[in-house]
């Protein structure tokens, strides 16, 4: 008597599910790192406000997709133009007003940036709210995934029940590449990147050469920022906007940071492929507090056996 295919079902459809929920973890958080890596690399300043950013991106989403009317895709387009704009915007000015006047020290910016932490977090709760509060995805059709299994009969195609994704998630890991395919050629192929790296070389001789070394890092502090921004806007229509959801962002991005090497824009990808899986499959398996506590271990063997992170050049 034949039984029923889905109680035989082994791991293997939940492992892919839960790859696929880890994949777009990792797509968000490699945005988000990359801003912070860049920050980071080319300025040596710890942004602890980096998350509040990010959260400030979901935020701005919010606020604009409830003030269009119509169909969501076009609140949404407008905040994934409008809110990044509008963060790295807000970041320029933190450093002309505030990291500037410091002149970059790396111990008075930690102290900054948690000050800029605070200020963000406690404007956005007074105008926004305590409520975390859902925006509508922009399109959000349900896809099916099949699985092979073998039987008696051979290779059979089987679809499992709640074995799928939509088509938003989807979006989101293909945006992510898009976007950070976008950030290497910046770096590589443009005089803006030459500029940047000259000045994450040496920042003296990038001056003695006419470098205008504090407004590029006041640029590059607005597109740390407006990247993560763009990961809170990304992210939104699966989660939900809340004033205090940039903590977990935050620390992963730096966990990422710290294994993929300090200014090591591939290996804070592959770091955030790395994390944004195991997370993915230990939360779904497990609890996400296990997960958060195994990448914190692993951060710990990093840094005692090999401190300048798996791709970071050892300094001299």
């Amino acid at each position: 008597m034949p039984g029923n295919p889905y109680a035989r079902m082994d791991l293997g459809p939940y492992i892919l599910l839960a790859s696929l929920e880890g994949a777009i973890t990792a797509a968000v958080l490699a945005l988000t790192a990359v801003g912070l890596s860049l920050v980071f690399g080319v300025m040596r300043v710890v942004n602890i406000a980096h998350g509040e950013f990010f959260m400030l991106g979901a935020v701005i989403a919010w606020w604009i997709a409830h003030s269009f009317g119509g169909h969501p895709a076009l609140g949404f387009g407008v905040a994934l133009i409008a809110a990044p704009l509008v963060v790295g915007a807000l970041a320029v000015a933190a450093d002309m007003t505030i990291l500037k006047r410091l002149n970059y020290d790396p111990e008075r910016t930690i102290v900054a940036t948690i000050g800029v932490l605070y200020i963000i977090q406690q404007m956005t709760l007074m105008g926004y709210g305590p409520d975390a509060r859902p925006v509508e995805a922009p399109f959000n059709t349900r896809l099916a995934i099949p699985w092979f299994e073998h039987g008696a009969d051979g290779w059979a195609m089987i679809w499992p029940w709640g074995l799928g994704t939509t088509s938003y998630k989807l979006a989101v890991i293909g945006a992510a590449v898009v976007l950070l395919c976008g950030v290497w050629l910046l770096m590589s192929r443009t005089r803006f990147g030459l500029v940047m790296r000259a000045t994450q070389a040496d920042r003296d001789m990038a001056q003695a050469f006419g470098i205008p070394v504090e407004r590029v890092y006041a640029l590059v502090f607005g597109l740390g920022a407006a990247l993560a921004a763009l990961a809170g806007v990304l992210i939104v229509p699966i989660q939900q906007a809340h004033y205090l959801m940039g903590a977990d962002p935050l620390l992963l991005s730096f966990i990422v940071v710290i294994i993929g090497g300090l200014g090591s824009l591939p290996g804070t990808v592959l770091a955030a492929v790395l994390i944004g899986l195991s997370d993915g499959i230990i939360s779904v398996f497990f609890s996400p507090t296990l997960a958060k506590i195994l990448a914190t271990l692993l951060v710990g063997l990093v840094l005692v056996f090999r401190p300048q992170g798996l791709f970071g050049a050892r300094s001299e």
